[in-house]
């Protein structure tokens, strides 16, 4: 899944790679960026933790001319007075500007680094309406930003979660070089697709994806154990025989009656004896209705 998420040129996309200090995800932001790159589109980054050219390694070719870095990183609060972006420009009207610059025939990708930074200066409704006004303005083909979710209470990440589109949470793997993602995908018709993959980034920051880790202390089941009679060692039979079988299938039910035995009981034949009663003027009728002090 975490290839068709790199690869994936659908519109309307709210992507967020959630980190921790344990595993920084930010090299899998730049891969989303390098991929994006590759299919000719324009990428606007918010940068507002690390520095243009931090950014910029690792991202080759010519592709790379379309890349627009909005530097937040040196001023990010615009107490300098520079001419930078600053957290306080964080809004749809600031942002749409932005992107709108860029002459390019096909919608721009929006990179955030990070989204942490704003939270720390936004409350969480502000963010998440931007965002997602973001999402369905058209104006940006896709939404993607590095959250780093031990900075912020469990539910300002499960409110940002909740908006996106996919999340994709990293942890360290098994070996120095690979780490796990842990993938959580909201398609347009409301199914949730959830995946687990190991995978690491070469230097060109493709990402090489492995099999999906076992959880620990299971191991596969051996085909002996799978064809295992459970019935092996009981000391009475569950099983039946042909014989017995069939002597089941005979057996009449004594509540379940025969189609001729229902015929013979619904329907009267010729010399049958029949009740008939003709009531007298000693008959004891109650014509008035016993339930006629029940409101119903």
């Amino acid at each position: 899944m975490l290839t068709d998420l790199l690869q994936s040129a659908d519109g309307g996309v709210f992507l967020i790679i959630q980190d921790s200090a344990s595993c920084c995800g930010r090299d899998l932001l730049k891969s989303f960026i390098s991929y994006a790159l590759h299919r000719d589109e324009a990428v606007h980054v918010l940068g507002f933790e690390v520095s243009e050219e931090e950014m910029r390694d690792g991202l080759k070719g010519s592709q790379i001319q379309r890349l627009r870095f909005h530097n937040a990183h040196t001023d990010p609060l615009g107490w300098n007075d520079e001419n930078t972006f600053t957290v306080q420009q964080f809004s749809l009207e600031a942002l749409t500007h932005l992107v709108e610059q860029t002459s390019h025939p096909k919608p721009a990708a929006l990179v955030i680094d990070s989204l942490s930074w704003i939270l720390r200066h936004h409350s969480p409704s502000v963010v998440c309406r931007t965002l997602d006004q973001l999402r369905k303005g058209g104006t940006v083909r896709a939404v993607i930003g590095l959250l780093h979710a031990d900075m912020h209470q469990r539910g300002t990440v499960g409110s940002v979660c909740h908006l996106a589109t996919s999340v994709v949470t990293v942890a360290p793997g098994m070996k120095g070089d690979e780490a796990v993602a842990k993938m959580t995908k909201r398609s347009k018709s409301g199914k949730v697709v959830q995946d687990e993959e190991i995978f690491s980034i070469r230097d060109d920051l493709t990402v090489m994806t492995q099999s999906r880790p076992s959880p620990p202390g299971l191991r596969p089941t051996e085909p002996a154990e799978q064809e295992m009679d459970p019935t092996a060692k009981l000391t009475f039979n569950l099983r039946l025989s042909d014989a017995e079988r069939e002597a089941k299938e005979k057996l009449s039910l004594p509540f379940v009656f025969s189609k001729e035995k229902k015929t013979a009981l619904l329907h009267s034949v010729p010399g049958s004896g029949k009740i008939l009663y003709e009531p007298d003027a000693n008959d004891d009728f109650d014509d008035e209705d016993p339930d006629d002090d029940l409101d119903v």
